[in-house]
């Protein structure tokens, strides 16, 4: 206790707070010392949270997937006060013209309006992708920066949020393609990749190479395959880094050639078509990859070489 917890007509430091009425009184002489004390702990019940765990008195965070940040304002439509008592004309006239204009103020301007579209759709596609929170906002951070250097002019909305989503998705390393993106929301391929481009060259945005280890989890959880066969896998992958085998392959096809391979060596063996449908590749690329792999890293792995399969026998068939 403090100097001013004390009792100003005893001096004692018995002063007993009640919680129900908001009284501070003295134990020892009965003085009252303030009839409506100030609650500074949380909130008892929250408005936010459906389980009430939530009990902060701020409200919900500022986010830049919000066109206002989150810090928008609302009038109510009733015309009174906090008190209950109703306006005056001159105030009713008032708050009704202030209400108007709160009505009006998000669509003010070609660009709040662009803005406003855009994070609809990403929230949208982030949703049907399920990604984190994170990546929303990295998101949403690239479009802002694209709409203020112009990049927008002459190109379609959800074109640049999808290529936004996309460039945020490798800047986090998060496993996702751009077949992904397109089909999320019924986009070409070409033309996501496109707009991709045009972030990256106009913004000087610099991506990490993509790890095709990520990808492997995602693969087998597809496929069926255990959790063993993807920690082979992904040991195989490390492998092909440390001997630089791995550069100039696609991810995907370098992740679903690795995870066959793995599957080969446990005994949970899948059809390349199988897997090849799961990471979005042909069975093509993942056959070579996979021919790639056994002929550099077999003996490594303890596999003798591949015999040759598949000869044709041709056999004299008498006609009629």
């Amino acid at each position: 206790m403090q100097v001013s917890d004390r009792c100003p007509q005893c001096g004692k430091r018995s002063l007993v707070e009640d919680a129900n009425t908001g009284e501070l009184t003295c134990n020892s002489c009965g003085f009252v010392v303030t009839e409506r004390a100030i609650d500074r702990g949380p909130e008892w019940r929250s408005f936010s949270d459906e389980k009430g765990e939530d009990k902060a008195r701020t409200g919900a965070p500022t986010s830049i997937t919000y066109r206002d940040m989150g810090l928008s304002t609302m009038i109510g439509k009733y015309n009174r006060d906090a008190s209950g008592r109703a306006f005056g004309s001159t105030m009713r006239s008032s708050i009704d013209r202030l209400r108007k204009w709160d009505n009006r103020s998000p669509a003010f301007g070609n660009q709040e309006k662009n803005l406003s579209i855009a994070l609809r759709e990403l929230e949208k596609m982030s949703d049907k992708l399920g990604v984190s929170q994170a990546v929303r906002e990295r998101a949403a951070y690239i479009y802002r920066k694209a709409l203020e250097r112009g990049l927008l002019r002459g190109r379609s909305i959800i074109g640049i949020s999808a290529a936004s989503l996309y460039a945020a998705m490798r800047d986090t390393e998060t496993p996702r393609t751009l077949k992904d993106i397109a089909a999320a929301n019924n986009l070409e391929k070409k033309a996501v990749a496109r707009d991709y481009r045009i972030l990256v060259k106009e913004m000087d945005l610099t991506m990490p190479v993509a790890d095709a280890a990520r990808n492997v989890n995602r693969i087998a959880s597809s496929v069926g395959l255990s959790e063993k066969v993807a920690r082979k896998a992904i040991e195989i992958v490390r492998i092909t880094e440390e001997k630089e085998i791995s550069a100039g392959k696609s991810p995907m096809g370098l992740a679903a050639a690795s995870l066959y391979l793995a599957g080969v060596i446990e005994g949970e063996v899948k059809t390349q078509k199988e897997i090849a449908e799961a990471a979005g590749v042909t069975e093509v690329t993942v056959r070579n990859r996979y021919k790639g792999l056994r002929a550099d890293i077999g003996k490594q792995l303890g596999l003798d070489e591949e015999q040759p399969t598949g000869i044709a026998v041709v056999q004299n068939v008498p006609t009629v």
